[in-house]
């Protein structure tokens, strides 16, 4: 099951959508800003249905 979701880059400010794969369950990874191509930490909790995002740079 996939979702998107919208964010804003923790280091421009730009909008960005993810596509989230919720069928892995819980995930920590480590995407490039398509904007600014900085390193943005994304951590993904989920039970299969509800689910949070959380969106930080590398320093926080």
């Amino acid at each position: 099951m996939q979702e998107i979701q919208d964010y804003e880059c923790p280091y421009c400010g730009e909008p960005v959508e993810a596509v989230l794969d919720l069928s892995g369950g819980d995930q920590a990874y480590i995407e490039d800003c398509p904007v600014c191509c900085r390193p943005i930490n994304f951590s993904l909790h989920t039970d299969g249905e509800d689910w949070t995002l959380d969106v930080r740079s590398e320093n926080e």
